[in-house]
């Protein structure tokens, strides 16, 4: 029998990539799932969140995926202008407050609840798009998991951050590894203490351990799922 057989998840940015693949695991670890991106809910707009979680009903665990960089690249910044900013915020660290206000009603009043939220190795180091906002608001999640453990805690409702280091996951994340050329992929693996970069199901893994039932006392924590990378 599977660790959420009978739990209902809601996990966003599942498009494609780590969001789909956490999804996916589980779903197979018997959770019905309601995948939700940005084509189908606007995760930044509060009315539309309150929308899907209404139709949704009481959830257990919650997976905030949604982010990314909205496809922009390095801009310097005295060169950047606050649109740019506020979209990869508000893709980032909008929907997690979103999404998180909205799921916890139901878990309150369950007395249980998980959330786990994909931030970055950006959130604890720098970007290597060099895009400022994202690294920003990266390290914002992890900052908001940790206030939102010590505040749902006693409500039986964990908060927990996983920061992937750098996984292959998407057309953007591609395409980045191939701007490295062979040389700067060498480099970047010589890096990372298991020499590969990650896969979508590396971050899956993570995401079971936080939403187990048997991770009761494990709360407001970061884990870098990075092979390693943050040692060096």
């Amino acid at each position: 029998m599977g660790t959420q057989t009978g739990r209902v998840a809601v996990v966003t940015g599942t498009a494609q990539g780590i969001g789909r693949t956490i999804a996916d695991r589980l779903r197979e670890a018997g959770a019905t799932v309601h995948g939700v991106d940005r084509d189908e809910v606007d995760l930044a707009d509060t009315a539309a969140v309150e929308e899907f979680f209404t139709a949704v009903g009481d959830v257990d665990v919650l997976v905030n995926c949604a982010g990314g960089v909205v496809g922009q690249t390095h801009t310097p910044l005295d060169e950047l202008d606050d649109a740019a900013w506020d979209a990869v915020v508000r893709a980032n660290l909008t929907t997690m407050r979103n999404c998180s206000r909205a799921a916890v009603r139901a878990m309150k009043r369950a007395g249980y609840g998980r959330i786990v939220t994909i931030s970055s190795g950006a959130g604890r180091s720098v970007s290597l798009t060099g895009v400022q906002a994202y690294t920003t608001a990266k390290a914002a999640q992890i900052g908001l998991t940790r206030q939102l453990a010590h505040e749902l805690g006693p409500f039986g409702i964990t908060a927990n951050c996983i920061a992937p280091g750098f996984v292959l996951s998407n057309p953007t994340t591609q395409a980045q590894w191939d701007s490295y050329g062979a040389a700067g992929q060498q480099a970047l693996l010589e890096r990372i203490a298991v020499r590969r970069t990650g896969t979508p199901d590396d971050i899956a893994r993570g995401v079971l351990f936080f939403a187990d039932p048997d991770a009761s006392w494990v709360s407001g924590q970061t884990i870098s799922i990075d092979g390693g990378h943050s040692l060096f």
